[in-house]
């Protein structure tokens, strides 16, 4: 009968002292549930993981991400996950994240991950079958409700009014404020306002990001 471990480490590098060989272990199956791309962000695991996908053949090797709406939150997480798909990996998107940040590795390891703290997080790794098996169940019961970030970037595409999209289109034009403001009908304050207030609801952090997030929920400019 195998022997169950469990044990604790802070922060990420002792979790790569301790755990990192766990990671190249993995034979059939590595699935990964967090709130966003920073919890599990340790090169060495990442390529542990690329070289495994690598050796095995991803026909033959499963690996899953399942991912908060924070994950796409900027151009450069979402060209990330873009690129983890290209290599073979399944992501998806949920708006019921697991209630703690996982890894679980061939079912038989889980490694869960603890609140942040000054001296680093906390990450409990264990084999117990009992702990794994139930994560696993959750995990699984998870992802079959999440969609692909595709699919959740259209599906929970803001609505924009006729303004809204006037605005829009102003910016894809390349006016000044004031030329865009007048071409609207709108004091300069009030269009500057609307600009903000269109970047929110877009999760832009500048006008120029603000366009291609309008491209990528399939908004017409």
């Amino acid at each position: 009968m195998r022997k169950e471990q469990m044990f604790s480490v802070r922060g990420d590098a002792e979790l790569i002292t301790r755990a990192g060989h766990l990671f190249e272990s993995a034979q059939t199956e590595f699935l990964c549930g967090a709130r966003d791309l920073k919890t599990w962000s340790q090169p060495q695991a990442r390529a542990a993981i690329r070289n495994r996908m690598r050796a095995t053949g991803s026909s033959r090797f499963t690996s899953r991400k399942l991912l908060s709406p924070v994950a796409l939150a900027d151009e450069e997480a979402r060209a990330h996950l873009r690129m983890v798909q290209s290599k073979g990996a399944a992501v998806r998107i949920s708006n019921s994240p697991m209630p703690h940040e996982t890894i679980l590795i061939d079912k038989r390891v889980m490694i869960l991950a603890g609140q942040h703290t000054p001296t680093g997080r906390e990450y409990t790794v264990t084999t117990s079958q009992t702990l794994v098996d139930g994560v696993h169940s959750l995990f699984q019961a998870i992802w079959d409700t999440a969609t692909d970030p595709n699919t959740y970037l259209r599906s929970n595409a803001p609505h924009l009014d006729a303004d809204g999209r006037a605005i829009l289109q102003t910016l894809a034009s390349g006016l000044t404020d004031a030329s865009a403001a007048k071409r609207l009908g709108l004091s300069l304050r009030t269009y500057r306002r609307r600009v903000a207030d269109l970047m929110v609801r877009l999760e832009a952090d500048s006008r120029f990001q603000a366009g291609l997030r309008a491209g990528e929920l399939g908004i017409p400019r």
